[in-house]
């Protein structure tokens, strides 16, 4: 059985970021992902980042994914593309197929799971009609295989992906005829927004599709407007002439690996539902076992790029390649960096919901653990650094 120091699930931003840290440090390193090319969502992400310059401000998503595959590569770090993890334990076997070949087994030390979050969908009359899609699954059309996924769209939430989403189907040459969102306000950045209402794209607050029309295909979706109890208004259905409705109605963390790994979860309606109770190095319930990016609490790619260099730094310390003071220093600064983009009106929101899960964790420990302590819990400079920190 091939054994590794630290196995990676993701080759996504997380992951990758993750893989960096622990051979930057010394340890050795697989990374296996299901898809044929590394580098996550930002293959799909060709706009620019905003922030800060330390957080790749001003670099488009396809750029910094090319940035992590070189250091990976100047690392020699080990890659396995069409392999699917389909289990793994609390011991850290796990059982990998790998570009469909006969499954086997192999033993790690540590384990990241950076596996990233599935597109949520709404179920009305005509959904399965061809035509309806993520908005993700859209994206991936556009900028990964350049494939134009309709002429005619409908967009279904005017979140950030919903905004995006529908600012590159403008510049591919589609139509997008509207944005709808269900609740009273837009939920996208101001920044994301304001692009797409500067090209002329309708918004309506307080509407949702009611049906897909259309026989082979989608050829109209019927949108229906909502009450204050999200209760549909009759007599205000209006058809509108489509042949796509894309839905960016949220997303859910890919959360099988660490169930059946035996990690405890909390449920966080922020964080897309159901995500692993882990601790300030990305630790989760079960000893060795870490989790970082959208698994995690679903967020953005700067702060899974950040959350996977955290778990890397944790990683690689709990193995011994970094001393307490060393380890400390390392993560204070992810810890920075990382409250950087929690703060203003969207990112305090994550910033209260991601303290939960370590309040759930101190719980769990002062409950649970008091035999089984973390290993970093010998680390008391550490502890305390990041405690000042945040």
């Amino acid at each position: 059985m091939n054994e590794y120091e630290v196995v990676i699930v993701g080759a996504g931003p997380a992951g990758l970021s993750a893989a960096i840290e622990c051979a930057k440090a010394g340890a050795k390193v697989l990374v296996i992902d299901e898809n044929n090319q590394p580098g996550g969502q930002l293959f799909k992400q060709i706009h620019k980042f905003f922030g800060s310059k330390e957080h790749k401000a001003g670099i488009r998503g396809i750029h910094i994914g090319e940035q992590l595959l070189k250091e990976t590569e100047e690392l020699s770090i080990e890659v396995w593309l069409d392999s699917e993890v389909c289990g793994m334990d609390q011991d850290k076997s796990i059982w990998i197929t790998k570009q469909k070949e006969k499954s086997h087994c192999i033993q790690a030390k540590k384990i990241i799971i950076a596996s990233g979050a599935t597109e949520n969908s709404i179920p009305f009359e005509g959904w399965t009609l061809p035509g309806v899609m993520g908005a993700g699954a859209a994206q991936t059309m556009m900028n990964c295989h350049r494939v134009l996924p309709g002429k005619r769209i409908m967009m279904i939430g005017s979140g950030n992906v919903g905004v995006i989403v529908s600012y590159q189907l403008l510049q591919a040459g589609a139509e997008v005829v509207g944005i709808l969102e269900a609740a009273p306000v837009l939920g996208g950045y101001g920044v994301h927004t304001a692009k797409v209402r500067r090209a002329g794209v309708p918004f309506y607050t307080g509407y949702t599709v009611k049906q897909a029309l259309g026989k082979e295909h989608v050829e109209a979706a019927e949108i229906v407007k909502l009450d204050s109890n999200w209760n549909t208004v009759q007599g205000s259905e209006r058809i509108v002439e489509v042949d796509t409705i894309c839905l960016a109605v949220g997303l859910t963390p890919l959360i099988e690996l660490a169930w059946l790994s035996g990690c405890q979860f909390t449920y966080l309606d922020k964080m897309g539902g159901h995500v692993p109770i882990h601790n300030k190095y990305m630790e989760t319930t079960v000893k060795g076992i870490y989790v970082a990016g959208d698994v995690s609490g679903i967020e953005e790619a700067s702060t899974a790029m950040e959350e996977g260099r955290l778990a890397g730094i944790s990683a690689a310390w709990s193995l011994g390649y970094y001393d307490n003071e060393k380890a400390d220093m390392l993560i204070n600064e992810e810890w920075r960096r990382l409250n950087l983009l929690r703060c203003g009106q969207f990112g305090l929101k994550r910033k209260m919901s991601k303290d939960e899960i370590l309040i759930k964790w101190e719980e769990m420990q002062d409950a649970n653990f008091k035999n089984n302590r973390s290993p970093f819990d010998g680390g008391t400079q550490a502890v305390n650094g990041i405690s000042q920190s945040k």
